[in-house]
């Protein structure tokens, strides 16, 4: 009886690490003229982009957007995340898929291996692409969790089916040198040819691109660790930003914002598009997000909200058990097909981090520059003008007498909403920075503290307990209290 659990143990992690994601309607499957073990690069890079895309739409609904107070689930049972009240199983689903992904992205980077050891051109622009969609799933999965399997993850074929977990310390390390790699040879490799344009729904295959959207990637994951790693995070920002511009480009426009674009046809479809109507706008927007937006008279509003009684008006999140508040403007149903919500990182973000690292000194940049250019850009966007004098308003305007916090608190309280629908990164910014300053329910729990991590998936306990023991071990208690490496003080 023993052995047969340890072989539904070792079936579940294969399916959870190793087998490849079956994705609908990608069907164009090529037969290898090399007769290789692996997958075409280009028949698994489109699949996992979409993939990940979409279930981060779906989890950042769920879970960012109620913990960020983007939105307010109105029901009044257990397990309301507006209320920091979140089930365990909430922890599950995202760790099974970006690992389930990683596996095949790891692929593309030795299939892409093999095509740059036969001569194929674009073996090196898969092997940087490989790198760049690496770095971002692996700092997704080491940012909600904190210490977890990298260096063994995806390594089932190679006869390792329990994961030992690495510290998010050493992970990020090499997610740095990962990044630097993709670099160097998204530089030297080609565009992908015309025949394999396709499997790129971000980019067609042209390499600078993905070169700019690895180093605003890599921008993101240094401001992420910056208050561990100061000076050499100065150093790096320094010369991303001023001395190697042309060496480490970044999105310079939003036409080049990493943005998976919905054209409304499969395999391309939202996923919010097969929603029922009602379930999408069941969740009401939130009292904060709303009034910002109608402070700063920000007509990112139109596009997102519904009128309620005529005005734009939001509930109040983390309301106590059995005081539910009634619900006001929700999002519209227009935006259950809409190709924005796709976002991986755009333009705006790029602005933002910059105008955060030049007032904290990383590097000689004019901060009100790149801010104003963060909101601009965060409007249009959207498909909308400026208005007039936007930039002049009294809760907008960039104002070089404040302090340090006064500063990272404008920055970030626009930031916040160029990261809208963003997978989890509000969620992370706001636990790196404490920015925006949300307001505070009367019905919190987990001690009334926004939670610093997600728990690890509770099966873990019995498929990789040793391991998962000794993370804890080195990390802290699993629950959502403890504070992943980054977070804690030095």
């Amino acid at each position: 009886m023993r052995n047969y659990k340890n072989y539904i143990k070792i079936a579940f992690l294969l399916a959870v690490f190793i087998l490849p994601s079956c994705t609908k309607d990608f069907k164009e499957l090529a037969v290898n003229p090399n007769s290789s073990t692996l997958a075409l690069p280009q028949t698994l890079l489109a699949p996992a982009i979409t993939d990940l895309v979409s279930r981060n739409m779906t989890r950042n609904q769920r879970v960012n957007n109620e913990l960020m107070q983007v939105h307010v689930d109105q029901g009044d049972t257990e397990g309301r995340i507006h209320r920091y009240d979140i089930r365990p199983t909430e922890a599950t689903s995202m760790w099974n898929n970006w690992y389930l992904q990683l596996t095949n992205i790891r692929d593309i980077y030795s299939s892409g291996k093999k095509r740059d050891a036969i001569g194929e051109t674009q073996g090196k622009t898969y092997m940087g692409i490989s790198l760049i969609l690496d770095a971002w799933v692996m700092s997704l999965i080491t940012d909600m969790y904190g210490n977890c399997p990298y260096t063994d993850a995806a390594k089932a074929k190679e006869g390792i089916f329990l994961p030992k977990f690495d510290k998010q310390e050493d992970i990020y390390t090499d997610l740095l040198r990962k990044l630097e790699e993709a670099n160097t040879l998204l530089t030297i490799g080609s565009n992908l040819p015309a025949d394999q344009v396709s499997a790129d729904p971000l980019y067609n295959g042209v390499a600078l691109n993905w070169r700019k959207f690895g180093n605003s990637i890599y921008l993101r994951l240094l401001l992420r660790i910056s208050a561990k790693k100061p000076t050499e995070v100065a150093a790096k920002i320094k010369e991303i930003a001023e001395t190697k511009v042309s060496t480490y480009p970044l999105i310079a426009s939003n036409a080049e914002s990493a943005i998976l674009k919905w054209t409304g046809a499969d395999p391309y479809r939202s996923p919010f598009a097969i929603w029922r109507p009602a379930d999408w706008v069941s969740p009401g927007y939130a009292e904060f997000f709303v009034k910002n937006l109608m402070d700063w008279g920000d007509p990112r509003i139109t596009k997102w909200a519904d009128l309620y009684l005529g005005q734009y008006a939001g509930m109040p999140s983390g309301f106590e058990a059995g005081v539910v508040p009634q619900r006001k403007s929700k999002p519209l149903p227009a935006l259950m097909n809409e190709p924005l919500l796709g976002n991986v990182i755009n333009y705006a973000e790029v602005q933002f981090m910059l105008a955060e690292a030049a007032v904290r000194g990383y590097f000689n940049g004019n901060a009100k520059t790149y801010y104003d250019n963060g909101i601009t850009n965060g409007i249009t966007l959207w498909g909308l003008t400026l208005p007039t004098g936007h930039l002049t308003k009294p809760d907008v305007v960039w104002d070089e007498t404040l302090g340090l916090p006064g500063k990272l608190e404008r920055i970030h309280g626009q930031k916040y909403y160029a990261l809208y629908y963003t997978d989890f990164q509000q969620w992370y910014e706001y636990r790196r920075t404490g920015y925006p300053i949300l307001p505070k329910g009367a019905g919190l729990r987990n001690n009334g503290e926004m939670p610093t991590r997600l728990i690890y998936p509770v099966y873990l306990y019995s498929t990789n307990k040793q391991n998962l023991d000794q993370a804890i071990g080195q990390q802290g208690a699993d629950n959502m209290l403890t504070k992943v490496w980054w977070q804690t003080p030095n």
